[in-house]
């Protein structure tokens, strides 16, 4: 009788136990740049948490292909990083927004235009003004 009580009473744990998956859901939202040299943003959501990553290819190792992601923890931070990319745009050649953990520099391109340099820890990537407008574009909807 105590059994068949035990086990009713741990029958709702065991149930939402198993409809909660173990593993996040991840989704990607934009990929910026296809092909040998990606950059894409990335949405995951773990329980009630929704993250974001962007996710590239590291520009300084050529001999192999290494990934980095840049994690935000939330929508914030990734709106954040998004104002960044626009307050670039509009301002000039050089400028520097610096972040805790990364900074997205302003690099002009004579007759190729306007181009962002990445760095996040050890990692490096550049892109363009169109991949930057992407972003921006996808971010300011979320």
């Amino acid at each position: 009788m105590k059994k068949i009580i035990c086990s009713v009473l741990l029958l709702p744990c065991a149930i939402k136990a198993g409809l909660n998956p173990f593993h996040p859901s991840s989704t990607v939202l934009v990929e910026a740049r296809k092909g040998d040299w990606p950059i894409t943003l990335q949405q995951t959501v773990e329980k009630s948490r929704i993250s974001y990553f962007l996710e590239f290819r590291d520009e300084q190792v050529l001999t192999s292909e290494v990934l980095d992601t840049l994690t935000f923890g939330d929508l914030t931070q990734l709106k954040y990083f998004q104002q960044a990319l626009s307050v670039l745009k509009a301002g000039n050649n050089g400028d520097v927004a610096k972040f805790k953990d990364y900074s997205i520099k302003r690099s002009d391109i004579k007759n190729q235009g306007r181009s962002y340099l990445l760095r996040y820890q050890w990692g490096l990537t550049n892109f363009r003004q169109p991949e930057a407008d992407t972003l921006i574009s996808v971010i300011r909807k979320l």
